[in-house]
């Protein structure tokens, strides 16, 4: 079955009628579902429908120059309900963290039709279990989202990007070691391979690091940063480019320690990539499987089987 609700109360019917049927959920458009319900500037708070996408959500609170500060890929496409559900992540997670961060509250219709909310619209909400972040990156497997709170931020006064070629993983790695003794604490810290847009040469290896916040500490991070070598201005190009590629082979995704990414990356081959070396993400095309995650799987389908146990929505991404 697939849904296309017009608002909370048809999606609640369909649901309720999918789970006494026990009928299989196959997708839910929430495209109607695409208001910001309230910004509250002076709180720096919003509540938004899930089907609005973050792009836009990012447009409405820069008129008061404000953020919500993650930056998944394509973000004119991915709506607030798939960025929870999935918990993408982008760049500057490094320096802001995650989605799971930011959200303070939350409203999930259930397998059964049931609506439930977690969390509040304040940032300093302490009452009850913390509900909300349950739902960040379960796929969509324990119900709908249909509406969430964030806290946001001010925007940067300022953000610069600076990269370094390096000619092997060796000297990669000798650099990152290098910058993580540092005094240096970039938003961003990236390894790649990506070839420059509209460029058919592959291209070498780059550590790319990011900057953000007030002018004169901004430029603080850019002189020390010259010091290892960071001189040459950058941008977050790459990684744009490295989604938007066209290519064949799926994006795979691991997880290491960042003291083993260019490790990890030399064992990988031949692959175009994108590595997160500050918390050792690394995506790639190509190449081998990524290893299945150590997950606590019989936990996670106890939490399925009491949300959903007729499972008609969709299966726990393991």
């Amino acid at each position: 079955m697939r849904l296309r609700p017009a608002n909370l109360a048809e999606l609640q019917a369909a649901l309720a009628q999918a789970h006494a049927r026990s009928e299989k959920i196959v997708s839910v458009d929430l495209s109607a579902f695409n208001r910001v319900l309230e910004h509250t500037p002076e709180d720096m708070t919003a509540t938004v429908e899930a089907g609005l996408t973050l792009a836009e959500l990012q447009a409405v609170l820069a008129h008061r120059g404000q953020w919500l500060p993650v930056d998944p890929p394509q973000p004119e496409r991915l709506t607030m309900g798939e960025l929870l559900s999935s918990n993408a992540q982008g760049p500057r997670r490094l320096g802001y963290g995650g989605i799971r961060d930011y959200l303070i509250g939350i409203r999930v219709v259930l397998a059964d039709g049931r609506a439930i909310k977690a969390g509040g619209k304040v940032v300093k909400n302490v009452a009850g279990y913390d509900l909300g972040k349950l739902f960040v990156g379960s796929g969509g497997s324990l119900g709908v989202i249909v509406e969430a709170t964030f806290k946001l931020r001010p925007r940067p006064e300022t953000e610069q990007f600076v990269e370094v070629s390096v000619d092997s993983l060796d000297h990669a790695g000798a650099l990152l070691e290098q910058i993580a003794a540092s005094a240096l604490s970039p938003i961003v810290l990236d390894l790649h391979n990506v070839p420059a847009p509209n460029s058919a040469l592959e291209t070498g290896l780059t550590v790319v690091l990011g900057f953000a916040g007030a002018r004169e500490d901004v430029e603080f991070q850019l002189a020390k940063a010259r010091e290892l070598g960071a001189v040459q201005t950058s941008s977050l190009d790459y990684d744009k480019a490295f989604w938007i590629r066209e290519a064949t082979e799926a994006v795979r995704r691991m997880s290491v320690l960042p003291s083993e990414v260019t490790r990890t990356l030399s064992a990988l081959g031949s692959v175009c990539f994108v590595a997160r070396a500050g918390h050792g993400t690394i995506y790639y095309r190509g190449g081998p499987e990524s290893p299945k995650a150590d997950l606590p799987t019989r936990l996670l389908r106890r939490v399925k089987e009491a949300y959903d146990p007729k499972n008609i929505l969709p299966d726990f991404p393991l």
